[in-house]
């Protein structure tokens, strides 16, 4: 969504590195180039100009002025801006002291209310809740028996005495006030904690249907109101917005569609305007495509700053533990990584969501979006087949895979013989690693850890000099003294030692523990 206005801040930013002062001129250039981003991406003209002069009187205050680095002090007034304009902090769900609590979606037809109820119910479900879907839009055609699919596919039960309209043929009926009305006491008879009430959208600002939600605003007090807005719609958002605003008094906004590729100025728009907070966002069509919206995420994506908490959140929720805990333990035993670990890595890495969306996330994923963009979601598709192509004694030991068993696999998967090489040559490395790492050997060429580049390389040389004989000196008479010297300490260290046994362990019991061996290896010692 923010891809453009992402990348002309950036590049926007760099021109400034490498300044030790920003003079006037360096800061008006700046602030007039975020000015056109901002501009471009659909913002609303009051807030890009409120945006714009807090920027500008911040970098020419002391704070800038005084910085060792300025550019960076420049980004991180960006950056708050942006969060301010975003809403500031996350705002939360306010549940009611006595249940039901009632939460309203209103919006124009299209938003995405109807989608959006399934996906809040599934959401609340998953935080502990019992939701209740009320099907009170009852002018759009099949509206009702979207929201009972909706219903179904998230396992949360759908209220809809009413069918609806089932064709744009016919003329609306029921009563969707006296729908949303009885839902609530269906839900407090029933002992449902929350309950979602879909009301009907409209194609503009129609008077009739605005009054409409007002009345069922008055119906069911709720105690949330949530305007869906189409984060696509651009500047026409904050007319929309105000116009919601004055009719239902909406609480907070949801930004659907937030996926997709228009420029976004929606979401920089509505919050500064309207003074409601941002709520939730939705990412996708899938019921799990939805987020609690944070202003301080949204904009270290917006500046190419990664959202690593969201990342560590998916993946919080989605890792099992037992299957985690289980490579933990194989990892300390330094057991060898099979293609069964592997396909068990990735069926988690899967659960968790799309790769594209997950390598966005990271910090500086936009120096390569062209990349990512090109990535083939299918790829993880055709490893998997080509694993599980494999008999499980090859998953277990892949060195047995030969020409023969190659060529089998390539076969059973759909793939050319190549990809399968490759698969194996990948999977090679990766096991050389997970093993040099499991022995302490940490990952080659990381500062810190064992191995060429490292301080565990320097420590080793370190320890070898400490080995080396020192060498004798050219002098015969001194080299004679050194010589007496190294013998008399060598029968010193004899007559010290128990005899009777190797070792100097004397007639002690052998116990094979003390030898720090590797796991299993005392089977091969006998006493």
């Amino acid at each position: 969504m923010f891809n453009s206005l992402s990348d002309r801040l950036t590049s926007t930013f760099k021109n400034l590195r490498g300044k030790g002062r920003l003079s006037e001129a360096d800061v008006d250039a700046t602030v007039r180039e975020i000015r056109r981003a901002l501009l471009d991406a659909d913002v609303a003209v009051p807030v890009v100009r409120e945006f714009t002069a807090h920027v500008k009187e911040r970098a020419l205050s002391e704070e800038v002025s005084a910085a060792l680095n300025p550019a960076q002090q420049v980004v991180k007034i960006v950056n708050d801006e942006l969060v301010r304009i975003l809403g500031g902090e996350t705002r939360r769900i306010r549940l009611a002291k006595n249940p039901p609590t009632v939460i309203m979606l209103a919006g124009l037809q299209g938003a995405g209310k109807t989608t959006l109820g399934g996906k809040l119910a599934k959401w609340l479900k998953g935080q502990g809740h019992s939701p209740l879907l009320v099907a009170a839009d009852l002018q759009r055609p099949n509206a009702v028996t979207q929201l009972q699919v909706n219903g179904q596919r998230a396992g949360v039960p759908v209220f809809a005495p009413h069918p609806g309209v089932q064709s744009e043929f016919e003329a609306a009926t029921g009563d969707p006030v006296a729908v949303a009305r009885d839902g609530v006491a269906e839900a407090r008879a029933k002992l449902h904690d929350v309950v979602i009430v879909d009301t009907a959208g409209r194609l503009g600002i129609d008077a009739e249907m605005m009054q409409q939600a007002a009345d069922i605003r008055a119906a069911v007090n709720p105690d949330e109101v949530l305007f869906v807005i189409d984060a696509m719609i651009g500047q026409d958002a904050v007319n929309t917005a105000q116009a919601f605003h004055e009719g239902v008094d909406f609480t907070g906004v949801v930004l659907s569609k937030l996926d997709g590729d228009a420029r976004g100025g929606a979401a920089l728009s509505v919050a500064s305007v309207t003074g409601k907070p941002v709520m939730f966002a939705s990412t996708g069509e899938s019921l799990d495509d939805f987020e609690i919206f944070h202003p301080d995420r949204m904009a270290n994506r917006i500046l190419d700053m990664g959202d690593i908490l969201t990342l560590i959140e998916q993946a919080e929720k989605t890792w099992d533990k037992d299957e985690a805990a289980r490579m933990a333990k194989k990892f300390v035993d330094q057991e060898d990584f099979t293609l069964e670990d592997f396909l068990a890595q990735m069926q988690q890495i899967r659960n968790m969501g799309s790769m594209k969306k997950l390598l966005m996330m990271m910090p500086g994923a936009a120096g390569m979006r062209e990349q990512l963009e090109n990535f083939d979601e299918r790829e993880i598709d055709r490893v998997e087949a080509i694993v599980r192509s494999m008999t499980p004694h090859e998953r277990l030991a892949p060195k047995i895979i030969n020409g023969s068993r190659r060529a089998r696999i390539a076969r059973g998967s759909g793939v050319h013989v190549s990809e399968v090489n490759a698969l194996l040559e990948r999977f090679g490395q990766a096991q050389k690693m997970m093993k040099k790492m499991a022995q302490g050997g940490g990952i080659p060429g990381m500062p810190g850890m064992a191995g060429p580049g490292g301080f565990g390389g320097a420590r080793k040389k370190q320890q070898a000099a400490k080995g080396k004989k020192k060498a004798r000196s050219g002098n015969p008479a001194k080299a004679a003294q050194e010589l007496a010297a190294a013998e008399a300490r060598q029968a010193n260290a004899a007559k010290a030692l128990p005899t009777g046994a190797a070792f100097g362990a004397g007639e002690q019991e052998f116990d094979p523990s003390a030898l720090n061996l590797p796991k299993g290896f005392d089977k091969f010692l006998g006493k």
